[in-house]
């Protein structure tokens, strides 16, 4: 994914950046704090696939959502949500209007909406001329949601903390077969439930597990809840070693070659909804910071 549109002085022009999908490579709840967020130790890696944000800069200083997005009010968009928190910030008079093409599924376990959310803010960083730095964006980003911090920070990262606390690793070049399960699980019911492990071992230093080796301790209670995405795991156990992505519901599996991924999907997608991406380290926007 590259940046789709070449920045210009004008607040008409219609421009577009990407906001990327993301997977958790493993995940494991090691403790809970005080004040009811779980403490977590993940891998976030990008893939080349995901939403399209298109902004167009205004100089009224409203902050509008021109696309639809289902069950979610404008007030709680957000993106919009995002734009308004910089804007009121740094104090600047400019706006926005927003508009996304959405291709990440929702209640997916694949960010989506941090994703959306993050570049809103980087991409309207640089064309208000606001000059946040990167370290400042992500405060903001956190109090959007735990998940946004990492598509700013702009590599995959061992996360610990709530999952804002990063360290960049690589992770080698990979292709990555996804799926959606078809149905949607709600993230506070499975950090509530009563069957979720919470003391994990946490790892002495960050380290990419082998694939053999990860795991997600959300997986068994979202299988226990959702038997669809129990089914799905089931069947991708015959391609190689799958996993659920953050708190699911979407189920992946890791192959070498974009043809091993393609033929696994071709044999999956009859039966299932998803994509293949390939991997990557940087995201497509960590330089317009």
């Amino acid at each position: 994914m590259a940046l789709m549109a070449e920045v210009l002085p004008m607040t008409q022009a219609l421009l577009s950046f990407p906001a990327p999908a993301k997977l958790n490579l493993g995940l494991k709840v090691t403790g809970r704090r005080s004040d009811g967020y779980h403490l977590l130790e993940t891998v976030f890696h990008f893939l080349d696939y995901g939403d399209t944000v298109q902004i167009r800069i205004r100089d009224d200083g409203l902050v509008e959502r021109s696309s639809e997005l289902a069950g979610v009010p404008a007030e709680q968009d957000l993106v919009v949500r995002a734009a308004r928190l910089l804007q009121s910030f740094t104090g600047t008079g400019l706006g926005a209007t927003i508009h996304v093409e959405k291709r990440i599924p929702m209640g997916g376990g694949l960010g989506g909406g941090s994703s959306d959310a993050a570049t809103v803010l980087m991409a309207l960083n640089h064309l208000w001329g606001t000059g946040v730095d990167r370290d400042t964006l992500m405060g903001l980003g956190v109090r959007l949601g735990a998940d946004v911090p990492v598509f700013i920070f702009g590599n995959s990262a061992f996360a610990t903390g709530i999952g804002e606390l990063l360290t960049p690793i690589d992770v080698p070049p990979m292709w990555y077969c996804v799926f959606h399960p078809g149905v949607n699980v709600p993230t506070a019911e499975i950090f509530s439930s009563k069957l979720l492990t919470r003391d994990s071992a946490p790892s002495i230093m960050p380290i990419l597990e082998t694939t053999q080796r990860r795991r997600n301790d959300l997986q068994s209670v979202v299988c226990d809840r959702y038997p669809a995405v129990s089914e799905l795991l089931n069947e991708l156990k015959e391609y190689g070693l799958p996993l659920m992505t953050g708190s699911g519901s979407c189920c992946f599996i890791e192959v070498e070659s974009r043809s091993e991924a393609d033929k696994v999907y071709r044999s999956m997608s009859g039966r299932y909804s998803g994509f293949v991406a390939k991997g990557m380290n940087c995201h497509p926007l960590k330089d317009i910071v």
